[in-house]
């Protein structure tokens, strides 16, 4: 049985190839080979390899060739082999894959839920990254929003928790929302999500060319071009998130601000080849969003039967109303999936299009 892995140069990310896999091995104990049916391929992805020496995502999957790495992204797959009793053939699950055709893992803290791989490169991660949820018990999963699924839900749990630290800190005493890479799937989630809420104005910031695109979901409230920050209010307390990644836009964002940026958050890097940004930004120091900590706290605080309860009502809301802006593209075979990896990579992708892909050529 032929494998595939798409792996790509941890320094260069333009740099780029097929791998063969060896999936013809035997299983070990408790071993688990998972067939990826198909995965989601957005601007996430590639916030995951700007921070993935950070944040450990090479860490995930890393790849045989040194030097190397595997993106992950969130993903469908299905049980091809299993030498654990409680995981049987045949079972579909959702969570982070690599873009491969298969995935070995060694299951473990089985429910009826899912499973968690726990392979000793992945020990160190949180649970929640590590996580095959079981289609059949999943309460979030419906079949004909399996698509949906792969291009938001991952995405959405990011902006939901951002979301909610934001009011659980009372807005850190802020007014206006700026958030950065507006035209982002992570940022469109975040703006719903604050839109719905009500708290504050939600100012989005994006290029030229997504411009249209940002003002017609009406989630904004105002949406500025990147060279326009200069007429965000500098008098009004403000919470800034960004999903760019671009120094050039932090800064100006900061200094534009001031001491009335009340909290700054990064959560992504779509802007990956942009400058960094400055060290001595005033304003409140920029940090980055640790998502399982947010959820550690409410599972804590509400009970994990809320949270889920809470997620799922507010993902079913924003699920549906994608429908209105977002085009699900699929697309097959290692030649598709390079040339949507580049697209994506360069900035040429469009935010109204969601490509899901698949190593597999269409049956």
């Amino acid at each position: 049985m032929a494998g595939l892995d798409l792996i790509v140069n941890k320094a260069d990310w333009s740099q780029c190839r097929f791998e063969p896999a060896d999936v013809d091995g035997d299983l070990a104990a408790n071993e688990v080979l998972l067939r990826v049916d198909r995965f989601a391929l957005t601007s996430n992805n590639i916030s995951y390899a700007a921070a993935g020496d950070m944040l450990d995502y090479w860490g995930f999957f890393p790849a045989a060739t040194p030097g190397m790495g595997r993106i992950p992204a969130m993903g469908f797959g299905d049980v091809l082999r299993s030498r654990h009793p409680e995981v049987a053939e045949g079972e579909r699950v959702f969570g982070f894959f690599p873009m491969s055709t298969h995935l070995r893992i060694q299951a473990d803290a089985i429910t009826r839920q899912g499973f968690v791989d726990k392979s000793e490169h992945r020990a160190k991660q949180a649970a929640v990254y590590r996580q095959y949820n079981r289609t059949d018990a999943d309460a979030m999963y419906e079949e004909k929003y399996e698509d949906e699924t792969l291009l938001l839900r991952g995405l959405f749990m990011t902006s939901f928790l951002v979301d909610d630290f934001v009011a659980d800190n009372d807005f850190f005493g802020g007014r206006d929302l700026v958030i950065s890479s507006a035209s982002s799937k992570t940022a469109i989630a975040l703006a719903f999500l604050s839109w719905r809420r009500g708290r504050g104005r939600v100012i989005g910031l994006t290029s030229a060319r997504n411009r249209a695109f940002v003002e017609d979901l009406g989630y904004y409230d105002r949406t500025l071009l990147y060279e326009d920050v200069g007429s965000l209010a500098a008098d009004v307390p403000a919470v800034f998130v960004d999903h760019s990644g671009n120094g050039d836009v932090v800064n100006a964002v900061h200094r534009q601000l001031g001491d009335n940026l009340v909290y700054s958050c990064i959560v992504g890097g779509t802007h990956w080849s942009a400058p960094a940004r400055a060290s001595d930004l005033p304003g409140a120091k920029p940090e980055f969003f640790f998502a399982p900590g947010q959820i550690q706290k409410r599972s804590q605080e509400w009970g994990g039967a809320v949270l889920a309860e809470r997620l799922g009502g507010a993902w079913a809301l924003f699920r549906d109303a994608s429908g209105g802006w977002l085009r699900v593209v699929r697309d097959y075979g290692p030649e598709q999936v390079e040339r949507v990896y580049r697209e994506v990579l360069e900035g040429r992708a469009r935010p109204d299009r969601g490509h899901v892909l698949s190593l597999w050529e269409r049956e």
